[in-house]
């Protein structure tokens, strides 16, 4: 709906955005020095000269937002939708969206020789942990950046679910685990695949699991090592120059591999705010939120310990269904209502990522256009 605003010559609108996109349009139009209601409007004027089909954007849990535009925009962008047989709320992201593309982050954030580093965590399982590291390094891939996928979980789901194989438990081969405590005969990089997607042009590259991962605490408890939380970072320091973007699919677990992950994506002397640090996927039930205080608490007494600067880069809520009830929605309504962490984006529980690991293959390769395909792409670029 519109109202009548206060500006001359604008009209008040008043619609809806995701809660992330929202954000990102805020933190943006700081950035670049310009007011929102300009960006959305410039953002809408972008959307609605475009041709040909306009990718869709993920909507759910989209929040009220408001903004003052030139009379008459809003009767424009309601014929584009009705035209293109889309909700305001759709075409209003996709103009925001095209909006935030046209103006990327500031690269003065990422001016630095270190990779970024994502680790996704948390240790109750079936969280979509591995949904979310691949999507993001997928999406990463996509725009060009060279991405190590790192499968930290012994269960393998990640390697799997890729069409890929894992490395097998044999005194005669190398895996993570042996190179982290110094028992390996080679190189770590004689461990890695090249996803061969054209896709993704060759830039995404996986470290597959290994089961011997389910006894990395104690070989790490057992190992001569003087301190054992750097022991990931020890292993992936030498493959850094050669990568943009560094994912850690990690393992459900609050041990000794897990304090070596929070380690690796602690925010290094020189590196910008916001860029490396801790993904947590959660669902909309009250075990979610108790698992995350946890880890939270796993991750401030690490961060305490040894003086570490760990960053929260946000919360995704997967597999989100809202016909699941009140449950469902009021713990939704929880982790939209925590600002920090912030929440990256709502899942739904849809279908085609449940396709695509069925198929071996990445979920953006697979359906590239699809949903959740979308919302990867968003994850990333809010962490970026």
């Amino acid at each position: 709906m519109s109202t009548q605003g206060t500006p001359v010559d604008r009209e008040k609108v008043v619609s809806k955005l995701p809660a992330s996109m929202r954000q990102d349009l805020k933190v943006r139009a700081a950035m670049v020095g310009c007011d929102i209601q300009d960006a959305v409007l410039e953002g809408l004027n972008i959307w609605m000269a475009a041709d040909g089909p306009r990718s869709p954007v993920p909507t759910t849990g989209s929040v009220p937002f408001a903004t003052f535009l030139p009379q008459g925009t809003w009767d424009q962008v309601r014929a584009v939708c009705g035209a293109s047989g889309i909700t305001l709320v759709q075409g209003l992201a996709q103009a925001v969206r095209a909006w935030l593309l046209a103006h990327p982050a500031d690269s003065a954030r990422a001016a630095t020789d270190i990779p970024q580093r994502k680790v996704v965590c948390n240790q109750k399982g079936g969280v979509g942990k591995t949904a979310v590291s691949a999507g993001i390094a997928q999406a990463y891939a996509e725009q060009g950046k060279r991405v190590l996928l790192v499968d930290y979980d012994p269960q393998g789901h990640l390697t799997d679910q890729l069409g890929l194989e894992p490395i097998p438990v044999d005194k005669d081969r190398d895996s993570l685990a042996k190179h982290m405590v110094n028992t390996n005969d080679g190189p770590i990089s004689d461990l890695l695949v090249t996803m061969p997607q054209t896709h993704f042009g060759g830039r995404l590259v996986v470290l597959p699991a290994s089961q011997d991962g389910f006894l990395l605490d104690t070989m790490l408890a057992l190992s001569k090592l003087r301190t054992k939380e750097p022991a990931l970072e020890r292993v992936l320091r030498p493959l850094e120059p050669d990568f943009d973007v560094v994912v850690i699919d990690c393992p459900p677990s609050l041990g000794t591999s897990m304090d070596a992950a929070l380690y690796y994506g602690r925010r290094r002397d020189g590196e910008a705010v916001g860029v490396s640090g801790v993904v947590v996927p959660v669902q909309a039930e009250d075990s979610s939120a108790t698992a995350f205080t946890m880890l939270s608490e796993q991750i401030e007494s690490l961060a305490e310990d040894l003086a570490l600067d760990l960053e929260y880069l946000g919360i995704v809520v997967n597999l989100y269904e809202s016909r699941r009830g009140f449950v469902a929605t009021s713990s939704l309504d929880q982790w939209e209502r925590m600002e920090d962490p912030p929440l990256l984006a709502v899942i739904g529980d849809l279908k085609e990522q449940r396709e695509a690991a069925r198929a071996k293959q990445p979920l953006l390769s697979y359906a590239p256009d699809s949903e959740q395909a979308e919302t990867m792409r968003t994850i990333a670029r809010r962490i970026s």
